[in-house]
């Protein structure tokens, strides 16, 4: 045994090879087991896809860089249910593509903020979110309130949804241009952050 062991620390190539069989099979073990799990592939009881404006919203989020800053997975621990509510499941994020549960918190998590605070304090928020939490560093995003959504893209955007496997209807894809015709980029995030974490706490 002792001689084998010395050959595989003398042999880079052959080490190299057994470390990635190792770390492949226990890749394997860890991750295959979930896409059985309905748990993990089964929306939560609740959960709605996106609405269009929402859609638009969460693709706003994403160009902004705010996942950098704020997370939207809570984690199963006593000081972040407390603080943040029910913890993350993966059921809430199944229409996600892709998830944005991310890991810093520059912010606070964002997993659960639906319906915590008014329209009004979230467009006060982006527009100088020190006006509603003086000690924010969280820049400004004033323009959003000016830049109008494009309504010619979404219906493609919806297509690729359904593509990936979230249960949109053709009436929902045919009315979408409609749906965010003349609304602002503001509107769409206020209206994606309003919708997060609705479903579990419908739940509750």
């Amino acid at each position: 045994m002792a001689a084998a062991h010395e050959t595989v620390e003398k042999n880079i190539g052959l080490m190299v090879i057994l470390i990635l069989i190792v770390v492949s099979v226990g890749g394997l073990v860890q991750i295959v087991p979930l896409f059985f799990m309905k748990s993990t592939t089964q929306p939560v009881e609740g959960l709605k896809p996106y609405t269009a404006l929402q859609l638009e919203g969460r693709d706003v989020y994403i160009r902004e860089g705010c996942y950098l800053c704020h997370s939207q997975m809570i984690r199963p621990f006593r000081a972040e249910t407390e603080r943040y509510g029910h913890y993350s499941v993966a059921g809430e994020f199944v229409y996600d593509h892709p998830f944005q549960w991310g890991s810093k918190r520059t912010g606070p998590d964002l997993a659960r903020v639906g319906g915590r605070y008014s329209d009004a304090w979230h467009i006060a928020h982006l527009n100088n979110p020190r006006d509603v939490v003086p000690e924010s560093i969280m820049p400004s995003y004033p323009w959003l309130a000016d830049a109008k959504l494009d309504e010619n893209g979404i219906q493609a955007k919806l297509n690729a949804m359904k593509f990936l496997g979230v249960p949109y209807t053709d009436d929902d894809i045919a009315k979408a241009p409609e749906a965010i015709k003349g609304k602002t980029e503001l509107e769409a995030v206020v209206a994606y952050l309003q919708g997060l974490g609705t479903a579990v706490k419908q739940r509750r």
